[in-house]
């Protein structure tokens, strides 16, 4: 898939771990381990928002777009 998750790489930045987060967005556990290792279909701009929020960033920097060649 095209289009890559980093939210890991942003938890790290901020020092923050799956179960903390998972606490701070209101989201389980399981499904934001499926959003961490890409393997999400889809994610709702409520929920975009809510991670952005909690670690202080923009989407841009935990989704990014890589073209397949």
């Amino acid at each position: 898939m095209p289009i890559i998750v980093n939210l890991d790489v942003m938890m790290a930045k901020r020092k923050m771990s799956l179960n903390e987060l998972s606490e701070k967005v209101d989201l389980t556990l399981s499904n934001l381990s499926i959003l961490k290792t890409g393997k999400a279909k889809a994610i709702r701009f409520s929920t975009l928002e809510a991670i952005c929020k909690v670690l202080e960033c923009q989407p841009g920097d935990i989704l990014e777009y890589v073209s397949e060649k």
